[in-house]
């Protein structure tokens, strides 16, 4: 299966990594243009990006949107390995699967005429500071659709909701003391554990919606203390917040603020996404994907955020969809092979069914 031999090799270049960007990049240029797919890009904040239109020269247009970049793993999981239907690997299922599904979809719509494809692949999404994304500059510089999908990890259901993020840097202050007498000292290290915990804690973090019951708030880096043998009298903490629609960031940050011994700056900012429904495109997608039953296909939300908030922010409608797995960011990331196959058929099928399910290029159009 073509996409199963796609993923296993995306999944093969390292791209945490500046080279295994370039190299994996190559890669997919290469593959579409030896399948007379015209592809162009460019580079942006160092990294390249790729983009192609197949099918319509004007009309209805959808983006098939994915990424190369993954987060760093051990070099182990670089090498893929296929046991009962999971594919195994870093990116398997974020989103290197969903990118070989899309990639095979280009291809076989390459020779329809009614609906444009632009296919976009960036290598900057799982970035964590708050330069423009490449996908953003695109759009500021002119890419124009109708709607958008990113091959987010969904498990073939479409993400209409994602939480935000909210990334601060709060700084712990305490006292310090010989290591001898910690008793004459006010740790740092100990009081910044306190405050993450605090940070659980706090009105915003019980708050729920209708797709999520809590944010999500993360730990994810620790620094403290200079010398084994004093009391650290600084520590440093970064905490990965993700919110749900519907709350406010500055409420977030104000609620943090005012607990003591702490300054905090903020990382990183995303706004959370949300496509209003119902959405003809997002309505065409579902019946496609879930046959007798589009509105639970719907109804889904992500924890996690994604480069689905450029589009949405520029006012094109977008989701997220991508095929079935489990463990991303982590030690046993894993895609269904079955699910790829079933993946790209669907990219296919929406395309395919657009002109008639929803009429004239008029009616596809989404204010």
């Amino acid at each position: 299966m073509q996409e199963r031999a796609l993923a296993e090799r995306l999944i093969t270049y390292e791209t945490s990594t500046h080279e295994g960007i370039q190299s994996a990049a190559g890669f997919v240029k290469g593959w579409l243009e030896a399948r007379d797919v015209e592809v162009g890009g460019g580079i942006h904040n160092g990294r390249p990006f790729l983009t192609a239109d197949v099918g319509a020269r004007s009309g209805p247009t959808v983006v098939f949107h994915g990424h190369l970049d993954v987060v760093p793993a051990p070099p182990e999981q670089f090498s893929p390995r296929y046991e009962d239907d999971r594919l195994y690997g870093r990116g398997a299922y974020d989103m290197k699967g969903g990118l070989a599904g899309m990639m095979c979809a280009v291809r076989d719509l390459a020779a329809q005429s009614a609906v444009r494809v632009r296919f976009l692949c960036v290598a900057d999404e799982e970035l964590e500071t708050d330069d423009t994304r490449a996908s953003d500059r695109l759009i500021e510089e002119g890419l124009t659709a109708d709607f958008a999908i990113t091959g987010e990890p969904t498990d073939l259901r479409i993400g209409v909701q994602a939480k935000g993020v909210l990334a601060m840097r709060i700084e712990v202050h305490g006292r310090a003391a010989h290591g001898s007498t910690p008793w004459l000292g006010d740790n740092a290290v100990l009081k910044a554990l306190d405050v993450f915990r605090r940070i659980e804690s706090l009105p915003f973090a019980r708050e729920s919606s209708d797709l999520f019951d809590r944010p999500s708030i993360n730990l994810g880096r620790i620094w403290g203390g200079d010398a084994l043998n004093k009391v650290p009298d600084c520590c440093v903490i970064d905490v990965d917040v993700r919110y749900l629609p519907g709350q406010e960031p500055d409420g977030i940050l104000a609620e943090v603020r005012e607990l003591t011994d702490t300054s905090v700056s903020v990382i990183f900012h995303r706004v959370p996404a949300v496509v209003e429904h119902p959405n003809p495109y997002v309505t065409c997608l579902a019946e496609v994907v879930a046959g007798d039953a589009p509105a639970e296909r719907i109804s889904v939300g992500r924890h996690g955020a994604s480069d689905v908030v450029s589009f949405l922010e520029a006012g094109i409608p977008a989701v997220e969809f991508g095929p079935a797995g489990g463990g991303h960011h982590g030690p046993e990331e894993w895609v269904s092979v079955a699910s790829l196959e079933r993946y790209k058929g669907a990219l296919v099928d929406f395309v395919h069914r657009l002109p008639t399910r929803l009429g004239t290029a008029a009616d596809l159009r989404v204010a």
